[in-house]
């Protein structure tokens, strides 16, 4: 008993012979070399930072902020660590609020007791957090001088943070939430704080900044920058007010630093004048003032 070949057609043939030829081709092709030194640090930052894992983007952009001489990557690393600072201040800040008004509000000593230590603890990270804000924004713009544009080069986080943290809402009204609670809310803060870091520093909301990055880009005037260190470095020093850190000598480092940005954007303003950006940077200007006051 014969068995018939199925039949193929002519186009058939040709089609099967193209793709063993592609096949082919890309098993002979040399594979694609992996950067190295100082390219090899910053990609890897970028990979961290899109996947969460901010802690790690920091590790690999510390020696490359601080590279004398600068390399290629150098700006580009204090860019990508001003964000993640700025995220991680905005983060604690949030999560140090929240506990000292369940703190407050709760009834429950065992409750009032463990919030005053978690608002503590945050209030910790948000002071390391401000710090290394003021020592990246000293790096950019350095005696009040910055350039006039910079890169953000990074990608959108994977996994977008909430617009609230519904679990610091039930702590705020005095409830009770579980470690493993606590610790996913601040996660959740965490990544909302990045969201809403990455916004500000492209001057817009959530959408402009994923759109702005959806090429893995993009460009920043200095004054823009400037600006927005400036205001970040404003929410830091409140930090170290009496209302929270007490520490003076903190506080004044990073309205220094705050000072210094401000002249920077104002540098940039004399060349190119911009009457909302002016307004921007005066109202900045009194807010240091204030702060300075409240010592």
């Amino acid at each position: 008993m014969s068995h018939s070949l199925p039949s193929f057609s002519r186009s058939s043939y040709w089609l099967i012979w193209i793709a063993l030829a592609s096949a082919l081709i890309l098993s002979c092709s040399p594979p694609v070399e992996r950067p190295t030194g100082a390219a090899a640090d910053y990609d890897d930052a970028k990979d961290m930072f899109k996947r969460g894992r901010f802690d790690r983007a920091l590790e690999f952009t510390d020696g490359l902020a601080t590279s004398t001489p600068p390399t290629a990557y150098t700006d580009r690393a204090r860019v990508l660590r001003s964000v993640v600072y700025t995220g991680q201040l905005k983060s604690a800040k949030e999560l140090a609020e929240a506990y000292s008004k369940g703190e407050d509000t709760t009834k429950n000593t065992h409750f009032k007791a463990e919030y005053g230590r978690l608002r503590h603890d945050n209030l910790e990270y948000a002071a390391k957090a401000a710090l290394g804000l003021a020592e990246t924004a000293h790096q950019i713009a350095a005696d009040g001088v910055i350039a006039n544009e910079l890169v953000l080069e990074i990608s959108f986080p994977t996994t977008e943070g909430p617009q609230e943290v519904a679990a610091l809402k039930h702590v705020e009204e005095g409830g009770w939430i579980e470690p493993d609670q606590q610790d996913s809310a601040a996660l959740e803060s965490l990544r909302k704080g990045i969201d809403d870091a990455l916004a500000d520093a492209v001057g817009g909301d959530r959408a402009k900044a994923r759109n702005a990055l959806a090429q893995g880009s993009t460009k920043i005037a200095g004054v823009d920058f400037a600006i927005f260190l400036a205001k970040e470095l404003a929410e830091g020093a409140t930090v170290f007010d009496k209302k929270h850190g007490r520490d003076s000598q903190k506080l004044r480092t990073i309205c220094t630093e705050g000072d210094e940005t401000i002249k920077a954007a104002l540098a940039q303003l004399k060349d190119h004048p911009d009457k909302d950006k002016e307004k921007a940077v005066k109202k900045l200007q009194d807010r240091y003032k204030t702060i300075l006051k409240n010592l």
